[in-house]
């Protein structure tokens, strides 16, 4: 086996990257990626009816989103079928794998036989054995000759060693009797010319690599370390569907997660290291290992993700976080920023992205710095706005006019007013986020005025103190 590590990501492309994929791509991703190696992507394609170009680029897309990069050009497996095929008659000349003639309807009477006697109906081919001379002139699929007795052992890194019996597996089809490989000749064929060393996939696999193995061991070839992470549940612990919310990865891009807090918390959705919840990619990459993996299904949770993706974005680089928005507006089909718009939000998202979970809490922060004049304000911030504050503000506004426009003497002007009118700033804070901004729950007043600067600062409040109706 190679001393360089390699995973691979190998999705089917019949539909959106489902979040239990992109987790398995992120683990592999991570364990390569932590340790010098290489990630591959190879695209599952050979059913042709199923597949389409649309999932394919919705598969990649997905990835990119995560920021899941792959080493080399992404592998077609239907491309390959010509060297799947190769494969499959070597081994037919190793006496490895033997032509077999029997018919659907021969095979589903032995079942049937079998069923009524009470016996297994693994298919026992009446062809494993025979000599070539009586093969008929007719159409044949090519076996892979399984052992009928002893053990095969699944050396899981998950799961542990699995056992099972030789008796229980079946002399599975290679080559279909169209001359078409099966998919699982294809991954074996596949991962082996891609030099994978280490195939993470999920545990519904675990039965498939007891099976691959007899194709490895025909061929003579290394076999990968094997790692069958468990799936991924449901809030209830039930098999994730769509009654649990969203599926796909691109659902999430759309609902406003980061991409960095979605990568963190589907590493942490099945493995763990120690108490660690808060992780960056740096930490991720060094810590990850398949021992960390549980041997339990991880169950999807909605506030934990959504307390971790807040946690990324108040440590996120500013100019990051304002990139990552504009793709969001753009995923989610939204309106895109104007230039004075992005101009602002890059001035304010040092105080919009403490306690924003998501892009969409963090834009209904930065309503103040998207809104223009006249700043209109809704049902609880125009409660704020009666005769007696906005008479207030009036007095207030000239005093704000004077000031150096530094947070300390805009501090020191509104304590000073406020205690020269017997009130507490608390009681001016009210009116002035319905002036600045329209809402009730915004940033700091004085984050706000610094951001908006003293001549719109000073104009929301006149707009705002004027009298009603005028």
């Amino acid at each position: 086996m190679s001393g360089q590590i390699v995973t691979r990501f190998a999705p089917s492309p019949t539909g959106f990257l489902h979040i239990g994929g992109a987790r398995t791509a992120l683990f592999n991703w991570l364990y390569a990626r932590g340790r010098g190696g290489k990630f591959l992507l190879r695209i599952e394609d050979t059913d042709r009816a199923r597949s389409t170009p649309k999932a394919t680029e919705a598969i990649l897309k997905g990835l990119d989103w995560l920021g899941l990069d792959h080493d080399g050009e992404v592998v077609s497996q239907f491309d390959r079928a010509d060297r799947h095929a190769e494969v499959a008659h070597e081994l037919l000349a190793k006496s490895a794998a033997y032509k077999c003639f029997s018919t659907q309807d021969e095979i589903e009477a032995f079942r049937e036989k079998a069923r009524e006697a009470g016996k297994s109906t693994l298919f026992q081919s009446p062809w494993r054995d025979a000599d070539a001379s009586t093969h008929p002139d007719a159409p044949y699929v090519i076996r892979l000759k399984t052992p009928q007795d002893g053990n095969t052992v699944i050396k899981d890194q998950v799961q542990g060693d699995v056992t099972i019996r030789n008796d229980q597996l079946d002399d599975m089809v290679l080559l279909r009797s169209d001359g078409t490989p099966v998919y699982m000749l294809a991954v074996v064929v596949d991962d082996h010319d891609m030099g994978v060393t280490h195939v993470i996939r999920g545990d519904d696999h675990l039965n498939n690599a007891a099976r691959q193995m007899g194709i490895y061991t025909a061929m003579e070839w290394d076999v990968p370390v094997w790692a069958h992470i468990p799936l991924i549940h449901g809030p209830d612990g039930k098999k994730l569907s769509k009654r649990h919310g969203a599926l796909g990865v691109e659902e999430y891009q759309v609902m406003g997660y980061p991409a960095a807090g979605m990568r963190n918390y589907l590493a942490r959705l099945g493995w763990s290291h120690g108490d660690d919840e808060f992780f960056t990619d740096d930490q991720a990459k060094e810590w990850f290992d398949l021992t960390g993996i549980g041997k339990s299904p991880a169950r999807l949770d909605f506030k934990k993700l959504e307390n971790l993706t807040g946690q990324h974005i108040a440590a996120g680089d500013d100019a990051a976080l304002l990139h990552e928005l504009k793709s969001y507006l753009a995923a989610a089909d939204k309106p895109a920023l104007s230039d004075a718009q992005e101009d602002g939000m890059a001035r304010a998202m040092y105080c919009l992205k403490e306690r924003a979970r998501t892009f969409p809490e963090l834009l209904e922060k930065a309503e103040f710095v998207l809104a223009s004049r006249p700043i209109s304000q809704d049902e609880k911030a125009a409660k704020q706005l009666d005769t007696v504050s906005r008479g207030i503000l009036q007095s207030l506004t000239p005093q704000l006019q004077n000031a150096s426009w530094t947070r300390d003497e805009l501090e020191a002007v509104t304590s000073r007013f406020a205690e020269e009118h017997g009130t507490k700033f608390g009681k001016l804070a009210g009116p002035m986020r319905a002036a600045l901004a329209g809402r009730a729950v915004t940033p700091s007043v004085f984050d706000m005025m610094l951001v908006l600067g003293r001549d719109e600062t000073i104009a929301r409040l006149a707009d705002a103190s004027a009298d009603e109706g005028s």
